[in-house]
Order: structure tokens, then sequence, then C-alpha cells
């Protein structure tokens, strides 16, 4: 079977729950309520290929509000695998996400080490590398200024986190806020936003993301209340190493190391406040 013979098309739901379910197999281990917001945030975005009507592979090609894309979720069956499949199916991912957004928006993506020259020689250049964490969580002293956030505080969540990521997504915030298997933790100082994490619960343990904050106190201080709330589970954190004070973070923590990324743009990188990412959101959506 070569990508000739191959169908590319929009995926359904319960299509892209099969990718899902790829990426779990694969150890990537999303979380519980992965799908169902990912979807939410733009039922245009996932598309595959298909042998007759079988799914060969696939991934997300999000748009936000066609000013800014983003690709993940990049999988080829094991027994599609070593036959060209992924590098077309890439491409015409590529492409199609660009035929998506507005002339001149760009293309955000998380790209894995081995594949990081494949994505160059398409077009996206490395803007910071991405480390991800893991410690098991335990009960730290509670903090005053943290609460959960409520739908009353979603105007200056959204500040933040646009502010963080470099582009408005309400579509994607709203329900990966308030999903149903996880909790959404907000810093405030007299009455003011300082900073928030999302603490979701995975098929093992639990992911941050995204850890925003104001300062590496109050970023501090949320991971404290998010691994207070995984006590002995895994709980996993991807920072940008651009954010030193990050890095220092899940060293004082002793957080082990577990693999990396790269955060790629294919056109001119968003203006992002990096020095305020403690915690990226997703690999899958950015």
């Amino acid at each position: 079977m070569t990508p000739s013979k191959l169908v590319f098309r929009c995926l359904t739901f319960s299509e892209f729950e099969i990718l899902v379910q790829w990426a779990a197999n694969e150890g990537w281990n999303p979380g519980l309520d992965d799908a169902t917001v990912f979807w939410q945030t733009d039922p245009n975005g996932f598309y595959g290929y298909f042998d007759d009507h079988r799914l060969v592979g696939g991934g997300s090609i999000v748009s936000y509000n066609g000013r800014f894309g983003f690709m993940g979720f990049f999988i080829v069956h094991p027994d599609y695998r070593s036959r060209g499949i992924g590098n077309a199916l890439w491409l015409e991912r590529r492409n199609t996400l660009l035929a998506r957004l507005e002339p001149g928006a760009a293309i955000g993506m998380d790209g894995v080490v081995a594949m990081q020259p494949f994505y160059q020689k398409g077009g996206f250049e490395i803007a910071y590398r991405d480390e991800r964490y893991v410690r098991l969580g335990a009960s730290f002293t509670k903090n005053a200024a943290i609460s959960l956030c409520a739908v009353g505080d979603f105007e200056a969540i959204q500040q933040l986190d646009t502010a963080c990521f470099g582009f408005d997504r309400t579509h994607f915030l709203k329900p990966w806020l308030f999903a149903s298997h996880a909790k959404a933790f907000q810093y405030k100082e007299q009455g003011h936003l300082k900073g928030f994490a999302v603490l979701r619960q995975c098929q093992n343990g639990y992911k941050i993301g995204p850890l925003f904050a104001d300062t590496a106190v109050v970023a501090e201080a949320l991971y404290e209340e998010c691994l207070s709330n995984a006590v002995d589970q895994n709980v996993y954190l991807d920072i940008p190493t651009s954010n030193l004070e990050a890095v220092a973070i899940v060293k004082k923590y002793e957080a082990s190391y577990v693999f990396e990324c790269a955060r790629m743009y294919y056109g001119a990188p968003p203006k992002v406040a990096l020095e305020k990412v403690f915690g990226i959101t997703s690999f899958e959506l950015g």
C-alpha cells in the first residue's frame, strides 16, 4: 500500500477516538477527557488516511480562529509504517492546515528529537526545547492564595492564557478548565490573578498543563497544590527549558526527566510571555 492509494479526509469523532486509543497503546498517556475537549476546540481539525474504510493514520491540524494553527497527535498504525505513509500524511496535513488559516498565519507543533530534521525540511524551525518531568504527588501545606477556578474567573484566566499562548483559544480553554476529570487552580493576590494551573487525570497518573504564573513563587505554589491533589500518583509537567526558573522548580522538587520535544514553528513565532510559562498545556494542541 502506497500513499497514492489512500484517501485523505476529515475524521469523525469516533474515528478520532481510535487515534486516541492508538496513542494510549503507544504510551502517550492521554488525559481521560482529552478526546472530548480537543474535539470541542475544532471539530474540523482532525484528518487521516484511509485504506478503503480502515483508518491508517492521522493527527490534529487545529485552527485557532484562523490566526494560528497547531499540528499534533501524529500517529500511523503499526501495520502501515515504513512505507512512506507517515511522511506523506504529515505533509498533507501541513498543507491542509495552511489552507485553513489566514494568509501568513503561523503553525506550531512539538516535535520529538528523532523527527526534528524532517520537520525542519518541512519548513519548521525550533523555538525552544520542552522537557517532561515526573514525580509522585505528595501533601504540601495549603496556600491560602490558591482556590479552584470558577466560571466567573474566566476573563482574567483567558487574558493570562492569551499572553502565554499567543492567541485567544476560548473554544479550548473553557472545556479544558472545567473538564470532569480535571481540577483548575488559581493564585490570587488582593483579588488579582497571578497564575493558574490545570491538573488532569490521565490513564497513568496526572498531567499538569498549563502552568502559567507571573513569578516563580506563584508557579511553585501552584505546583505544590497540584502535587497535593494527586498524592502517591505520577504527576507529569512539561517545561520549556528556556524558562530557567521552571527548570529550577523541577530540580528543587526532585522530579525525574522523562523525555524531550522541541516547540517548532512554521512562519513567525507568536509573541508569548515565555517567562510566565512554567508548564506548557499539551503536546497535541499547544
